[in-house]
């Protein structure tokens, strides 16, 4: 494929007008408007998702995933009619479903990478459901209070650094967000049932699905689901003093090195490079990231803004993007979705498939590449300052908060430096 068609969808028009109580076809009822209660089967789990379907009419109908206090939109096409297909914005897959006849979806959550033979996930949907996991009245007490930070420690065939659970309890309602050194869940919500405790999150990548038992000493057991068969196990010891390993310190320059060098093509195939005129003598910020990636479009959609207030600083910014194909069209397609998305003013270009070994090899300088998102401040001599691996987002609370304070003070230092 010389470009990249997912535009299968080109050729097929959405339809039909929308009533105030629901999405209407010409001539038979289609999709009931407000809230609803989805459940993908994930190997032999049920994995509930929440999202609201509003609009007067197909053009501006939205789909809302709506995980704890966050909320994600989504474009809705009507493909005859009685199908949808609602694109996840930036991530290159779609959900696919069919409206039954008693009003209820049924469908799949697809990739549309080309050539890529993901596994689908099938879910259903009900209208009308607002709960997650418990039918209200079905509840059952919960045994223990599991609020605070959680120390986990995880089991994997690699060695794999601990992560950090924030977990809020009201009743049984389970809210919270899991920190590791490549960024954040996003916010997970979820319920606490006698000594069990369920999360979910689905915000348009693969759902996120954790399972887990409260023991008799008031430590956790339990599983962390990412796709299909992405499965960890951990235990949990709570713990006010638990932290991560330094995120400034994990990706470093290799001995020697004091610069960041590299020539690659932006999204019109014109090389770029950091010896260019156009960031000499500023102080430029990389990012490293993919469009598959949630913490690279979080760290994207704080980027974006900052830039563009302080372009005109002495400011620049690239960023390179790793895709899930190695293609410069398809790459085209998939990051110029990103630009236009977060309204991105500084140069984007292609790194190639998205592979930490690949982006090593891209930029030799570093030490490895151990996660995306990436970012690297380099300061008006060209030198690195500056290297923090991963993202964490406004979800992780006061975490979020010292990023962006550290960041302000450390860029408003370097532009101030001659």
């Amino acid at each position: 494929m010389k470009t990249h068609k997912h535009l299968f969808l080109t050729g097929l028009m959405v339809a039909g007008l929308f009533s105030n109580d629901s999405f209407a076809a010409p001539k038979k009822p289609f999709v009931k408007q407000g809230i609803w209660r989805g459940v993908f089967t994930l190997s032999e789990s049920q994995v509930p998702f929440n999202f609201e379907l509003k609009g007067k009419d197909p053009e501006h109908a939205t789909f809302t995933l709506i995980n704890g206090t966050r909320r994600d939109n989504f474009h809705v096409q009507r493909l005859g009619n009685d199908s949808l297909f609602i694109k996840m914005n930036t991530y290159d897959a779609a959900l696919v479903a069919h409206i039954e006849s008693d009003g209820k979806i049924s469908g799949e959550y697809r990739s549309l990478v080309p050539n890529f033979r993901g596994n689908a996930l099938p879910f259903t949907a009900e209208h009308g459901q607002s709960y997650r996991f418990a039918e209200p009245g079905t509840e059952t007490a919960p045994a223990f209070d599991i609020s605070g930070k959680w120390d986990l420690k995880i089991y994997s065939k690699e060695p794999t650094p601990n992560r950090i659970g924030l977990l809020k309890q009201t009743g049984n309602k389970l809210t919270g967000v899991v920190m590791s050194v490549v960024g954040d869940s996003r916010e997970l919500e979820g319920t606490v049932h006698g000594d069990e405790f369920e999360l979910s999150g689905f915000t348009g990548p693969s759902p996120i699905y954790i399972k887990g038992k409260v023991n008799d000493d008031k430590s956790l057991t339990g599983e962390i689901s990412l796709g299909i068969y992405n499965n960890i196990k951990f235990d949990g010891e709570k713990n006010a003093a638990a932290e991560l390993p330094d995120p400034y310190k994990l990706t470093y320059l290799k001995e020697g090195y004091k610069k960041l060098d590299f020539t690659l093509p932006d999204l019109n195939g014109h090389n770029v490079s950091l010896s260019d005129d156009k960031y000499k003598g500023k102080v430029v910020i990389v990012e490293i990231i993919g469009t598959w990636c949630p913490n690279c479009t979080d760290q994207t959609s704080f980027l974006s803004p900052w830039y563009n207030k302080n372009k005109d600083r002495g400011v620049a910014a690239i960023a390179i993007g790793f895709e899930q194909k190695d293609d410069l069209e398809y790459a085209k397609y998939t990051l110029g979705k990103l630009k236009e998305k977060y309204n991105i003013e500084y140069d984007i270009l292609f790194g190639g498939i998205a592979d930490k070994k690949v982006a090593s090899e891209k930029l030799p300088a570093l030490n490895r590449m151990m996660a995306f998102p990436t970012t690297i401040i380099i300061d008006r001599k060209g030198e690195v300052r500056q290297i923090h691996t991963g993202y964490t987002g406004e979800v992780t609370g006061q975490y979020y908060k010292d990023y962006v304070a550290k960041w302000n003070h450390d860029l408003d230092e370097l532009i101030a430096e001659k």
